[in-house]
């Protein structure tokens, strides 16, 4: 496979939106023999300061690499991502793990969670490896947990919790370092229906109340009309990017 030239580029963006993520001509390369397999091929994609951005398409498509080069996960072999004007493939390996840990909350369809700490445990846990003092780190511990909730069960471990707490405290330790952007990947995967939407309807406000860039890779399209914008991959390549202000949606439908 060769690179693709004729690709998506960004428009300038609207009156009043900021650029926070840019990614311009980024390329994610595996050897197969002699063969050079792109996962990503010259991606270019601004993310906009406070805005709920989702990347959809079918599993294989590169939606979940893009996701982790936006989430400093990994390094692209070619191409640029800066957050804030700062470039992540510049980063060293230390000065990026501060950065994740500062700067970006993470949610994973698994939760993630320590199970033998309780649910303040582990919303503490990202601020303990900054250095934040324990009486501080509990009193915003506190506060995110009943930002999302929980604040009823703050001394229960993921055992004693069911799959929507559970990712309701990841939710909360993504929020812990007051981050700029909190990367959600496939993060209704596991939760019923209803369980699911309601984790949705939380990413959604604190989007819109606590300012933060929500980022979600997802199959699930219950997850649409939350959003702001859509970027659809495909083949490793942008398809297409979309308003959802202007797209007819409806539950366990799209009409375009």
């Amino acid at each position: 496979m060769s690179r693709k030239e004729d690709v998506y580029m960004p428009p300038p963006p609207p009156a009043g939106k900021e650029v926070l993520i840019e990614v311009r001509g980024v390329d994610k390369i595996y050897s197969k023999g002699d063969e050079k397999v792109y996962a990503l091929n010259n991606i270019n994609v601004d993310v906009y300061r406070e805005e709920y951005l989702s990347i959809m398409g079918p599993s294989g498509s590169g939606k979940t690499t893009l996701f982790n080069m936006v989430g400093a996960l990994d390094k692209p072999s070619h191409g640029e991502v800066k957050v804030g004007g700062v470039s992540l493939p510049s980063l060293t390996s230390r000065e990026l793990s501060f950065f994740r840990c500062k700067h970006i909350g993470y949610v994973f369809q698994s939760y993630n969670l320590i199970p033998w700490l309780t649910g303040l445990g582990n919303v503490m846990l990202p601020m303990t490896f900054l250095g934040v003092p324990d009486a501080q780190a509990e009193k915003r511990a506190k506060e995110v947990l009943d930002m999302v909730g929980l604040g009823h069960r703050l001394h229960h471990t993921p055992g004693e919790m069911s799959g929507g707490q559970q990712q309701r405290v990841a939710i909360a330790r993504a929020l812990a370092n007051d981050p700029t952007i909190i990367l959600a990947d496939e993060p209704t995967a596991n939760l019923d229906q209803k369980t699911g939407e309601e984790i949705i309807d939380l990413l959604s406000k604190l989007c819109k109340q606590e300012g933060v860039t929500v980022i979600s890779a997802t199959h699930d399209h219950k997850m649409l009309k939350a959003s702001d914008r859509i970027v659809w991959i495909k083949g490793g390549l942008v398809d297409r990017v979309q308003n959802t202000a202007d797209m007819n949606i409806t539950t366990g439908e799209i009409k375009l």
